[in-house]
């Protein structure tokens, strides 16, 4: 009886000792041994079999930019019709220079010259005068201040389109008519037209109000302008 347990409790231990080998020999591989050796065949194989990359052969174009000046000084002339209140429409010149501060504003200097006409009442009475020759002279000079409004394009026929800006002027200055000096303010709006980089045109409409007693009595007068003009960037 006692062998026969002897022999049992030798095969259980013989059992137990050979589970424990298969398990032993089957262990699960670590996470990043696997994984390094995954890689590595991958690398490997691509290696082995890779192809040459087909280069596409596209044309370059060379692109030209204009060269835009970047210029803040403008300088021109300009030429209309100036309305002298009781004196009728007369022409009018000047001279304009601006110095564009930012994108949006700029200060501008005027320097316009017309002569006054005759008035109704000298019409009906021509012995009666009014005004001196010397007076009936119209200068006046501005210093504004502009504002570039609305931004945009002029188009003139299919592949022609201009740069434009509605601007607003205002400004105060002195206005010298019949032999006296005037404090005078103005306000008015405009139209500019890039032609080119550095050549724009102008149409304006301004109107001078000060105050006179060439007719009798104080009153404020208003004279309006109408011009067209060019300028010069530098």
């Amino acid at each position: 009886m006692e062998i026969r347990l002897g022999g049992l409790l030798l095969a259980a231990t013989l059992m137990s000792g050979c589970a424990w080998f298969h398990r032993g020999s089957h262990r699960p591989v670590p996470l990043g041994a696997g994984e390094d050796s995954t890689v590595s065949g991958t690398a490997g194989t691509d290696a082995s079999d890779s192809t040459p990359v087909i280069e596409p052969q596209v044309p370059r174009r060379e692109v030209k930019t204009p060269k835009i000046k970047a210029s803040d000084f403008e300088l021109g002339a300009y030429f209309g019709a100036l309305s002298i209140q009781d004196f009728g429409t007369n022409p009018l010149y000047g001279a304009r220079l601006a110095y564009h501060v930012t994108e949006d504003v700029f200060l501008e200097g005027y320097l316009g010259r017309s002569t006054a006409g005759t008035t109704s009442l000298q019409d009906v009475f021509p012995n009666i005068t009014v005004l001196s020759n010397s007076g009936k002279h119209f200068t006046y000079y501005d210093m504004d201040l502009g504002y570039n409004v609305l931004p945009g394009e002029w188009y003139l026929g299919p592949g022609h389109a201009f740069n434009t800006d509605l601007y607003t002027t205002l400004g105060m200055g002195d206005v010298k008519f019949a032999d006296k000096d005037h404090f005078a303010l103005n306000f008015g709006a405009g139209l500019r037209i890039l032609v080119t980089d550095w050549l724009a045109m102008h149409m304006d409409v301004r109107d001078h109000v000060f105050e006179t007693d060439l007719t009798g009595r104080t009153k404020n007068v208003h004279n309006i302008e109408g011009t067209l003009g060019v300028t010069v960037f530098y």
